[in-house]
């Protein structure tokens, strides 16, 4: 069991990345995209996504612990069944996928959801859809969202793009967010394990972050009780685009 040998600017901006991710677990989902690029940036892509699934693990735990009674479960039991067909679908390409595929094709699928959750906002609200279209969003979005978690921790992408279409307040946002994600991380582990991903030194590293998540979950609670919805939503946007066109460069 031994620590990656790194630099000490590759360990400043994991530590950073922790910190990160414990604030998008509480206040900007949107910024964990940040945190898995700058992860598969110091780390080789399939190493990193096991790597920083315990530190996320980690922040769920903060962030149930101060939105679990605000989540909209009827909404969770409606994506969970694409959710699954994206998980499986995502652990076979894990498996048969190189570095640079995992890296650039989850970019490329984040700059997809940015672009067509745009154009949704700027028509019809979900919640005034059809029936159909309802139906469409639920399966593209939760297929998507199974399939990037797994693949490269980046579900919550997909996840905040379909809650932002839906236009759910930061609250309801934040605790359907926080259910959603505890439940799908605490699946991946066992699949982690039996591709290999996780390792004893992958422990000894996320327990020297471990400090960092907690940092930024008790930043993010402060911050998520000053945020407006619009600079919520926004922030949200930014994020993922500035994580997808890092992953592609």
């Amino acid at each position: 069991m031994t620590l990656p040998e790194l630099g000490a600017l590759p360990w400043a901006g994991l530590a950073i990345a922790a910190v990160l991710v414990g604030i998008s677990k509480t206040a900007a989902p949107g910024l964990g995209t940040v945190s898995v690029a700058i992860f598969a940036a110091v780390l080789p892509a399939r190493a990193s996504t096991a790597a920083i699934l315990l530190l996320l693990i980690l922040g769920d735990a903060f962030a149930l612990a101060i939105y679990r009674r605000h989540a909209d479960w009827l909404t969770l039991l409606r994506l969970f069944p694409a959710v699954v067909i994206g998980l499986a679908v995502g652990a076979v390409f894990l498996a048969v996928a190189n570095d640079d595929w995992v890296r650039r094709g989850i970019g490329v699928i984040l700059l997809l959801l940015m672009a067509v959750t745009l154009w949704q906002r700027a028509r019809t609200p979900a919640a005034a859809a059809g029936p159909l279209r309802q139906r469409l969003g639920r399966w593209g979005f939760g297929s998507l969202s199974g399939f990037t978690t797994m693949v490269a921790n980046s579900g919550g992408a997909a996840m905040s793009m379909y809650l932002l279409t839906a236009r759910f307040p930061v609250q309801a946002f934040l605790g359907t967010a926080a259910w959603f994600f505890a439940i799908l991380n605490l699946t991946k582990v066992p699949i982690s394990i039996g591709l290999g991903l996780i390792t004893p030194s992958t422990l000894l590293l996320d327990l020297v972050l471990a400090p960092g998540v907690i940092v930024g979950a008790l930043i993010g609670r402060r911050l998520a009780r000053r945020i407006t919805q619009r600079a919520f939503e926004w922030a949200v946007i930014g994020f993922t685009v500035l994580g997808a066109v890092y992953l592609l460069v």
